[in-house]
Formats: structure tokens, C-alpha cells, sequence
């Protein structure tokens, strides 16, 4: 029996490489001799680095850089195993889990960390990019990427705009004349799981900013400023990017990436599982385990628990996933190729106390699955 097990990370708790070992530890107990492939997956936010690299053979580099608040830390991203693609992560140098809740505040939080790591790469003669947007911390619309990769955002007075969204409101000028010339020489496929336009009633500032710690009134500034944002690489570059699909995914950074980059915006799942030869892992399985922190509505706009459950019945392979949260309406996975869901939690608990027993209660769940397997397949346990 060949069971590959495929989630996502739990964030803020477990790695999915750690949430797939601890499934896998849990169905070994009922199904010691089965075939078990670990084969954790991301769809563009925290851990795709990680996917992705583990799924080619490929290496895992570290380089100091700028974190959201401006501060000095390490950050990690991934040289694949054909040694001609660099995979960045929006949340390595950027993400969320680097601020702790009482600083979070994306009128100041810069994504000028990930333009170091862009910047790595490229040092390194990469010009293939897999971009994974998801998890960041900030609502800047790339400004600080693009300013470490050269480019000059200017106020009225001719200084340089200091880090933040709030910022953007006072921009008079892009000068592009220093923007690293290595750029147009690249190719960027960008993960990105969420349609989002830049601004508006949609846009990255209404719908992610409160998840970042912006109050209603800085949601409003927030929005303002990125519609100015916009105008200004219309303007600049020529591409009117603020209403394409996408183009509000990691507070903006998608606007970034199609006003000043050779990018291609793509389902973050597909881009993963592509690069990860998922089908290969799948087309002979006899079950699929799949999950992430929360099953919820977002799950059915593409997540990986979907991405993975519709590969998967290509080949007509069963597909169970588990969660910390369960809210997603059960009788609509299943139509959207998820035959059944658990929640891992054994009890009513907060997220305070569910954090620590993640890895101990993914095991007895995952223990619990395969023993109804058994038990429905009439397989022995030994």
C-alpha cells in the first residue's frame, strides 16, 4: 500500500515538512509496512522554499538581510536541483511570524528584505525565479523590494521615501535610472493564491490589512496610498496593473512584480506542484493525506488541501485531510475531490493551547485514519 502524505504547513505551529513526519509517525502505528512518501507541499506563502527544494534535491541558502520593522536577521531561500532556479518566499525576510503582535503595523513594515534575497540570487548569475507571495507583514506594494534592487521612490523634495505603505502617499517621483539592470534579463513565475486587485473594497489594504494590525482609519491610508501607488507605475512603466487579478496578493507585491518585472502571475498550488512533479508521487497511490492549519472557505478558493485533492483524482486516488480548525461545509469538499476532514483537536481548545499539542495530536489523528483504513480495507496490521 503506497500512501503519499502531502500537507501544508500549520502556521505559527509546524513546518509541513513536520506536519507530513508527524502524519506519516501516526500512520505507521496502524500500517507499519506501508509504503509512506512525505511529500510536504506549499502554495506560495510560508514552507514553499522548503517544498520545493526537498522535492528537487536542491540546496537551502541563508543570507543576512532586512526584516519588516528594519531590522537585521538571517533569512533563507533555495537554489532547486537543476541549480538554475532561485525560489523565493514573500515570508522568509517579510512575513508575519517575524513581528510579534504588538508591533504589527503595515504603515511601516517593508518587504525590502526580499529585494536582498532577489538581490542574492542574482549576485549568484540566477536569472530563473520561483516567487512564492504569502504571509507577509507588510502593505507596501513592493516599494521596499523594488528599493533594494536600485529603484528610487522620491518625495516632493527629492529625498528617498523611508519604509512603509503610509509612505507611499507622499511619492512624487520614481526614478528608475539605478534599478538593477540584471532585472531585465530575468524570468519570474509568481505563486500567488489570491485574486485580489491592489486597492478598493477587495484590495490588499481592506482585506488583509486588519490581519497585519491596521485600525480602520489606517485601512482607509492604507487604500489611498496604494491607489496612488498604482497611478505612479502607470505612469512610470506604462502598465496599468492595480485592477489585474492578484496584483493586491502580499499587501501589493504583486503590483510589483507585473509593473516592474518580466513576471507572470500563476496559481501558487499548480506553480508548486508542477515544479514538485506531484502527479508522479500520485498516480499510483492508494490514499492522499492532505491538510493545513484551518479548512475554511478560503480552502475552496485553491489552497493546497484543493490543489492537491483535485490532482489527486486524476487518478482516482482517495483524498483524507486533517486540521487544526475545521469550518469548511464538508458535503462541498467532497464534491471539490476531498472524500472526508478531521480536525486534530480532541477537545474544544484555544489556539493558545492547541499550538504545543499540534505534533502529538497530528499523530493520534493520523493514527485514527489509518485504522479506519484498515479496518474498512480488511488489511492486517503487521
Amino acid at each position: 500500500m503506497k500512501i503519499v502524505i502531502a500537507p501544508d504547513s500549520f502556521k505559527e505551529s509546524l513546518s509541513a515538512l513536520a506536519v507530513a513526519t508527524a502524519i506519516a509517525d501516526g500512520v505507521r502505528l496502524a500500517l507499519p509496512n506501508a509504503e509512506i512518501v512525505l511529500a510536504p507541499v506549499a502554495d506560495g506563502g510560508e514552507g514553499t522554499t522548503e517544498a520545493l527544494v526537498r522535492a528537487t534535491q536542491g540546496q537551502l541558502l541563508i543570507e543576512a538581510v532586512t526584516d519588516p520593522l528594519g531590522n537585521h536577521i538571517t533569512a533563507q531561500w533555495g537554489l532547486l536541483g537543476n541549480s538554475q532556479t532561485a525560489v523565493i518566499e514573500c515570508a522568509a525576510a517579510s512575513g508575519l511570524h517575524l513581528v510579534p503582535p504588538t508591533l504589527r503595523n503595515p504603515m511601516l513594515t517593508t518587504t525590502y528584505g526580499m529585494g536582498e534575497l532577489i538581490k542574492a540570487a542574482l549576485d549568484k548569475g540566477l536569472r530563473h525565479f520561483v516567487i512564492g507571495l504569502g504571509g507577509s507583514a507588510t502593505n507596501d506594494g513592493g516599494a521596499g523590494l523594488l528599493q533594494a534592487l536600485g529603484l528610487h521612490l522620491l518625495d516632493a523634495q527629492g529625498h528617498e521615501l523611508p519604509f512603509g505603505g503610509a509612505a507611499l502617499s507622499k511619492l512624487a517621483l520614481i526614478n528608475t535610472a539605478y534599478f538593477d539592470p540584471r532585472i531585465a534579463e530575468c524570468r519570474f513565475e509568481v505563486a500567488c493564491d489570491v485574486t485580489n486587485p491592489l486597492t478598493g473594497e477587495t484590495g490588499a489594504s481592506a482585506i488583509f490589512g486588519p490581519q497585519k494590525g491596521a485600525n480602520p482609519e489606517q485601512v482607509k491610508l492604507l487604500d489611498q496610498a496604494l491607489t496612488h501607488w498604482g497611478e505612479a507605475i502607470r505612469q512610470t512603466t506604462g502598465k496599468a496593473v492595480s485592477t489585474v487579478a492578484g496584483a493586491g496578493a502580499a499587501g501589493g507585491l504583486g503590483a510589483a512584480f507585473l509593473g516592474f518585472f518580466n513576471a507572470e502571475l500563476k496559481s501558487g498550488i499548480e506553480l508548486i506542484l508542477d515544479a514538485m512533479q506531484f502527479d508522479e508521487l500520485v498516480k499510483e497511490a492508494d490514499l492522499v493525506v492532505t491538510g493545513e492549519g484551518r479548512l475554511d472557505q478560503q480552502t475552496l478558493y485553491g489552497k493546497t488541501p484543493l490543489g492537491v485533492a483535485k490532482r489527486a483524482k486524476r487518478y482516482g486516488v482517495p483524498v483524507i485531510a486533517v486540521a487544526g480548525a475545521l469550518t469548511a461545509d464538508l458535503a462541498q469538499l467532497k464534491t471539490l475531490g476531498i472524500d472526508a476532514a478531521f480536525s486534530i483537536c480532541p477537545r474544544t481548545m484555544s489556539l493558545e493551547e492547541a499550538i504545543p499539542e499540534t505534533d502529538l495530536n497530528l499523530v493520534q489523528t493520523a493514527y485514527a485514519i489509518a485504522s479506519v483504513w484498515v479496518s474498512a480495507k480488511g488489511l492486517s496490521l503487521s
